[in-house]
């Protein structure tokens, strides 16, 4: 009785300890990454109460006003106001919010897909593999934008067409790095001896090979993470992203680029969060492939 009473004290003692290594082992700059990354998730989470404002509230009387400090400065828009005298920093939380929704649902999706087809085709071979490969040289061979803006002006650029557009990018870089990966490891001792001692294939899958694919997935997601904010913010600055009045880091920075002569604030906010985004994923990326990587663990 005792020691079911102190269990979950004792779980969350060891949770506070285990945090507190990782915080101990990582250096400056990946404890910043860190640090910057959870500011980022919160303000994404709490952005419908931190903003001061709703992203779609206009004030015509109050349009291209700058933010705090300069002249003309009205109260309440601290980072100023858009061309339609819309808050900027509320509509940056928004977009915030947005965008790193549709990433992450967009990195998932093709990491998903594409280790799950470079698996198939490293364990099966023959023709599926050959199908497999055809895809990936296939979509590698062509500009993804020009996909994306195909896929785009045939099923419109609905939410559920941009979820489906960015989940489609990178797939084929997750097949085929895992694919090698895979191709690699099947010719390994312990891969030999575990078929040896009769072990399933989907046993040697899960247990054996995809613990040692986990390094270069995790990569992998990092770069697919930074790629779709980047095109998303591509897609956007045509026109073919998510369409306003709905609020998206990209949006942001293709509707005031027409206003940066006279209003740079409009782009400088969002424009500042893409860089914060790409920056922390890239450092943590590193950082989860030295901690997630067994044969770094190994030596």
């Amino acid at each position: 009785m005792a020691d079911a009473a102190f269990s979950p004290s004792l779980t969350a003692g060891s949770r506070l300890k285990g945090v507190a290594a990782i915080w101990r082992e990582a250096d400056m700059i990946q404890r910043m990454a860190m640090v910057l990354a959870l500011i980022l998730v919160a303000a994404a989470i709490l952005a419908p109460l931190v903003a001061p404002f709703s992203p779609e509230q206009q004030s015509l009387i109050a349009r291209l006003r700058p933010p705090l400090g300069f002249d003309r400065y009205r109260d309440g828009y601290l980072l100023g106001t858009d061309e339609l005298g819309r808050d900027v920093l509320s509509r940056t939380l928004y977009g915030l919010r947005l965008t790193l929704a549709l990433a992450v649902i967009g990195a998932s999706i093709g990491l998903v897909v594409g280790g799950f087809l470079g698996i198939l085709a490293g364990l099966i071979g023959g023709i599926f593999e050959d199908i497999v490969m055809g895809a990936v040289d296939t979509q590698i061979a062509i500009p993804f934008t020009l996909i994306a803006l195909l896929i785009l002006s045939i099923f419109g650029s609905s939410m559920e067409v941009m979820v489906l557009v960015l989940g489609v990018h990178g797939w084929e870089q997750s097949a085929r790095i895992v694919r090698g990966e895979v191709r690699k490891l099947t010719q390994m001792p312990f891969i030999e001896a575990a078929r040896s001692a009769g072990a399933s294939g989907p046993r040697i899958a899960f247990k054996h090979i995809l613990p040692n694919v986990v390094s270069p997935l995790v990569v992998q997601f990092t770069l697919s993470l930074s790629n779709i904010v980047l095109l998303e913010s591509t897609l956007s600055f045509l026109g073919l992203g998510v369409q306003p009045p709905t609020a998206t880091l990209g949006a942001m920075v293709g509707i005031g680029r027409d206003y940066m002569p006279t209003a740079p604030w409009i782009v400088v906010a969002p424009a500042l969060m893409i860089l914060l985004i790409t920056f922390a994923v890239q450092i943590l990326g590193d950082w989860l492939r030295d901690r997630t990587d067994v044969r770094l663990r190994a030596r």
